[in-house]
C-alpha cells in the first residue's frame, strides 16, 4: 500500500504543478487529457484496485473515488478561471476599438446580379401564390421534348439546337418546361408554380446569345383557366419586376407546340414613354411566350383536359436582367470581371 499512496503522492503533485502552469485553453485540456481522460494516469491508478483483496478495495475505493472527484473539481475550476481571464481581454480590446478606424482597399462580396434576380423573381411570385420549383438540368428525350407535344419528327427539335449527350436519349435541357412535367406528375390540382434555372443550346456566342442562359417559366392548372388570367399575371408580374411601373402589354398570335393557342407578348418600355435604344424607338419590347397548355401535354402526364385546363407561359431571366439593369453583353454575366460585378 506504501507504493500506491507514493505514486497517488507523486501523480497528485504534478497535477497541480502543470494545471497552475495552464494558461489557455488549449494548455488545460493537455492537463486533462494527460491526468483525466479514460486513458490518463488517474484512471491508471484506478484500475490498480482490480489486484486488491476485497478488504483493500473497501479501504481504497471510496479514497481512490475522493481523489479523482478533488482533481476534476481543481481542474474545473482553473479551466473557469482561465474562459474568465480570456474573456476580460476579449471585452478589453472591444472597448479600446476605435470605430473610426477604416481598412483599406478590402473588396466586400456580394450576389451575383442573375442570383439577385432570381431571388427577387420567385418573391414576386410567391405573393402572388406561386411555388418555386426546380429540376435536373441533364434531362430525358422525354421530358424536355415528347411530354411537351414534340414528337421525334417535330420540326420544333430544329428551333432549339441541343446538347446531346452519349447517353441515348439524354441531354442539357433546352428550357425549363421538363421541369413544369414532372411537376405535374407528382403533385396534386390545382397547380401554381414558377420554375428558374439554366439552359442550354448549341448556339454561337455573341452580345446577345449565350450557350447557356438562364431562363423563367410558369404553369397554372386548375378549372376553367383562360388567356385572361394569362394576361393578368404577366402584367402584374412584370410591374413588379420594374418597380411598380404601370406595364401594358401587345399580344401576337404564334405558335408553340406545348400551348394552344400560343402568343407572343410584348411589354411596354419602363424605360421611356416616346422610345429610346433599349427599345429601338418603338416603345415596345418583344418579353415572352404563352399559352393555354395543350390538352395533349396534359394527358401525357394524367391530367383530363376535359376537366382541367391551365395556361403556361416562358421568357429569358437573362434577358430580363439585361433588361432591368441595363447590360450590353450578356457574355459579361459569366465573364467573372470584378468592374462589372461591382456595380450590383
Amino acid at each position: 500500500m506504501a507504493n500506491l499512496k507514493d505514486k497517488i503522492t507523486k501523480l497528485e503533485t504534478s497535477f497541480f504543478e502543470e494545471l497552475k502552469s495552464s494558461s489557455t485553453i488549449e494548455q488545460i485540456e493537455e492537463v486533462r487529457v494527460k491526468f483525466l481522460s479514460r486513458k490518463g494516469l488517474v484512471q491508471d491508478i484506478m484500475a490498480e484496485i482490480k489486484n486488491f483483496s476485497v478488504e483493500e478495495k473497501r479501504e481504497w475505493g471510496p479514497k481512490l473515488n475522493k481523489f479523482k472527484t478533488d482533481l476534476e473539481e481543481s481542474f474545473e475550476k482553473q479551466k473557469e478561471k482561465i474562459q474568465k481571464q480570456i474573456l476580460k481581454q476579449e471585452i478589453s480590446k472591444k472597448q479600446n476599438f476605435d470605430v473610426s478606424s477604416t481598412k483599406i482597399n478590402v473588396s466586400q462580396g456580394n450576389l451575383h446580379v442573375l442570383t439577385k434576380l432570381t431571388q427577387q423573381i420567385e418573391n414576386i411570385f410567391l405573393s402572388m401564390g406561386f411555388k418555386p420549383v426546380y429540376g435536373p438540368e441533364v434531362e430525358t428525350d422525354f421530358y424536355n421534348f415528347e411530354a411537351l407535344n414534340i414528337a421525334k419528327d417535330h420540326p420544333a427539335r430544329d428551333m432549339q439546337d441541343t446538347f446531346w449527350l452519349n447517353t441515348p436519349e439524354m441531354l442539357l435541357r433546352t428550357h425549363t418546361s421538363s421541369v413544369q412535367i414532372r411537376t405535374m406528375e407528382k403533385s396534386n390540382l390545382p397547380l401554381a408554380v414558377v420554375a428558374t434555372g439554366r439552359v442550354f443550346r448549341n448556339e454561337a456566342t455573341d452580345a446577345s446569345h449565350d450557350y447557356m442562359f438562364n431562363q423563367l417559366e410558369g404553369l397554372y392548372i386548375d378549372k376553367n383557366v383562360s388567356m385572361a388570367n394569362l394576361f393578368g399575371t404577366i402584367k402584374t408580374f412584370l410591374s413588379a419586376l420594374f418597380d411598380g411601373k404601370e406595364i401594358s402589354i401587345r399580344v401576337r398570335p404564334s405558335f408553340f407546340p406545348f400551348v394552344e393557342p400560343g402568343a407572343e407578348i410584348d411589354m411596354t418600355c419602363p424605360f421611356c414613354e416616346n422610345g429610346c435604344s433599349v427599345c429601338k424607338k418603338t416603345k415596345w419590347i418583344e418579353i415572352l411566350g404563352a399559352g393555354l397548355v395543350h390538352p395533349n401535354v396534359l394527358k401525357s402526364v394524367g391530367i383530363d383536359p376535359n376537366k382541367y385546363s391551365g395556361f403556361a407561359f416562358g421568357m429569358g431571366a437573362t434577358r430580363l436582367a439585361m433588361l432591368k439593369y441595363g447590360i450590353k453583353d450578356i457574355r459579361l454575366l459569366h465573364s467573372g470581371k470584378i468592374d462589372f460585378l461591382k456595380q450590383f
